[in-house]
């Protein structure tokens, strides 16, 4: 099996950056009160698998919050995650099987990835990327 996928990507248009390789992810924080103001950002908990999509040079690659290379794992996001028009990026998200209601369930997303894995997708979480990423190693994504 190939480590990554690879196709031809049409030109992207966007700002040369150095490609800052894999990029530990800011993990969520259990607390008893949702704290007030409007500089707090709330997202909701998933339950499944946190992943990194990373695109770089026409190849898709699927790392977990470790940094694992799962893209064989998680074949069909690395295949839907080619269709992004973009010459390079990182997309932090999470890997879920969604039910009907909206409802996410581990236990489902482990039993879909025994077989084809064709119902799972990726949600992409939003980025804080001033504490993501230090200002040199900013890009256009």
């Amino acid at each position: 099996m190939r480590d990554a996928i690879s196709k031809k990507k049409p030109a992207a248009i966007g700002t040369k950056a150095a490609y800052p390789g894999f990029i530990e992810p800011s993990l969520a924080t259990s607390i008893d009160k949702v704290p007030a103001g409007e500089r707090w950002i709330h997202e909701i908990k998933f339950d499944g698998y946190r992943v990194q999509v990373h695109l770089r040079d026409a190849a898709v690659k699927v790392f977990t919050r470790r940094g694992n290379d799962w893209t064989n794992r998680f074949r069909k996001i690395a295949a839907d995650a080619w269709n992004i028009n973009a010459g390079s990026a990182i997309i932090d998200g999470e890997v879920v099987v969604p039910a009907e209601d909206g409802t996410t369930d581990f236990s489902v997303l482990q039993n879909e990835l025994k077989g084809r894995s064709k119902k799972i997708v990726m949600v992409a979480l939003r980025p804080a990327l001033s504490q993501r990423l230090r200002p040199t190693e900013g890009a256009a994504v």
